[in-house]
C-alpha cells in the first residue's frame, strides 16, 4: 500500500512569522494539531499544539506577539506520497513523530499521515501496533 492511499490531502501550510494565536486559531478550525511551516515556498519546520504549549506557553511567550518559527520545531521528517506504507512508518518510528508531511517527487507538500490515519486506513494491526508501540517509547530520561 502506498502513502497516498491513506494520507490526509491538502494539509494547511503557514508561514514562520504568523503569530502563535492565529496559529492556534487555524489548529482549532481545522481540527489538527500540527501545521507545516514555510518560507516562502520552502518548508522549514512544524509547528504542532504541543510545540505551542511546551515551547511558547511553558516560556511565557506571548502568542499575539510570539511569531510560529520561535516555538516550531526546525527541519522536516518526511517521506514522499509513492512510498509503501512501511517505510512511513519506520520513519515515524524512528523519529517517534505520531505525524509526518508527505511530499511529491517535486517536494511539494501534498498532505499527511497520522497515527489515526494508519490505524483508519491501512488495515494492517501489525504495522498500526509497531508504530504505536515504537512513538509511545518514553523519549530521554526526563520521566
Amino acid at each position: 500500500m502506498r502513502v497516498a492511499e491513506v494520507m490526509t490531502e491538502h494539509a494547511e501550510v503557514i508561514p514562520a512569522d504568523f503569530l502563535l494565536k492565529d496559529a492556534a486559531l487555524k489548529m482549532r478550525q481545522l481540527d489538527v494539531g500540527i501545521l507545516p511551516v514555510r518560507d516562502g515556498d520552502r518548508l522549514i519546520g512544524t509547528l504542532t499544539d504541543r510545540d505551542i504549549t511546551i515551547r511558547a506557553t511553558a516560556d511565557g511567550c506571548d502568542p499575539t506577539k510570539t511569531p510560529v518559527r520561535d516555538a516550531m520545531t526546525p527541519g522536516v521528517v518526511y517521506c514522499f506520497e509513492d512510498q509503501d506504507l512501511s517505510e512511513a512508518a519506520k520513519l515515524m518510528q524512528e523519529k517517534q513523530i505520531r505525524r509526518l508531511p508527505i511530499l511529491n517527487r517535486e517536494k511539494r507538500l501534498v498532505g499527511i499521515v497520522s497515527l489515526g490515519d494508519l490505524a483508519v486506513h491501512s488495515g494492517e494491526e501489525k504495522l498500526v501496533s509497531e508504530t504505536i508501540k515504537e512513538v509511545s517509547e518514553p523519549a530521554e530520561p526526563n520521566r
